[in-house]
């Protein structure tokens, strides 16, 4: 399995629109990050996860030609706002996606145009399909939902073979934790390094999470300026731990 980071930025991105900060004007190209999102590259299987508003240009940079299924986190706009620009992928057949029902009741809402009887020409194509806590496939690949908290939210995290995909934390239920048993490579958010969030956990509470799973290797995502610079901000890290960056590829 080949997953691509193609986004590890919080909802406003890096830099910040407005700001001036040394990060935020910083020229590394591993302290620019677009809005989270990631590519997982399956049995020959394209799966997208969340599909924000830096969508059309991630998949220019990443030169991907195909899309075989979205599977969505939740319905705030950093990880919705580029459905839109799914319409090149669906010009053969609908681009699945894979959803708790109020995101899809989200999608329709701002996607009116895209689910209508009788739809333009060149409005994107998509197939919304509700899934749940239950386990599910994605053409012959085995999909774990994770619940988790994002404030009062109920959102999604996925289990993909022995890799985790949580981002927006900010409580694992006690009852996920089965689910994530032998996962080998954890993927989760970790804001900033200090004064916690009302809905994401910051990098001591991932650390912690992630030493109860216990995965070989575990990846931050979701990052927000405040991080520091990615080089500086990876020496403070223990070892096995790592701010992931955009285009990032890990083989698992």
């Amino acid at each position: 399995m080949k997953l691509t980071f193609l986004g590890t930025g919080t909802s406003t991105g890096v830099p910040e629109a407005g700001c001036i900060c040394e990060i935020c004007k910083s020229t590394d190209k591993k302290d620019k990050r677009l809005r989270c999102s990631s590519l997982i590259e399956v049995a020959d299987k394209h799966i997208l996860i969340d599909c924000g508003p830096d969508f059309r240009y991630q998949m220019i940079r990443a030169g991907v030609m195909k899309i075989d299924a979205v599977l969505l986190t939740h319905h705030h706009y950093d990880h919705i706002g580029g459905l839109d620009d799914l319409r090149p992928y669906g010009r053969k057949q609908d681009v699945p996606i894979y959803a708790e029902a109020y995101v899809n009741k989200a999608i329709r809402r701002c996607l009116p145009y895209a689910f209508t009887d009788h739809r333009y020409p060149g409005v994107p194509q998509l197939r919304l399909n509700t899934i749940t806590e239950e386990p599910f496939e994605i053409q012959g690949v085995p999909i774990i939902p994770i619940r988790l908290r994002h404030a009062n939210l109920p959102i999604l995290g996925y289990r993909i073979g022995d890799m985790a995909y949580l981002t927006d934390v900010k409580i694992i239920p006690e009852e996920e934790f089965d689910k994530l048993k032998g996962v080998k490579t954890l993927i989760i958010d970790a804001l900033r390094f200090k004064r916690e969030h009302i809905s994401h956990i910051i990098v001591p509470e991932a650390i912690a999470y992630a030493n109860r799973i216990a995965p070989e290797e575990t990846y931050f995502i979701h990052m927000s300026h405040q991080i520091g610079f990615h080089e500086e901000a990876n020496l403070r890290l223990p070892a096995h731990f790592h701010f992931a960056y955009d285009e990032q590829v890990l083989m698992l």
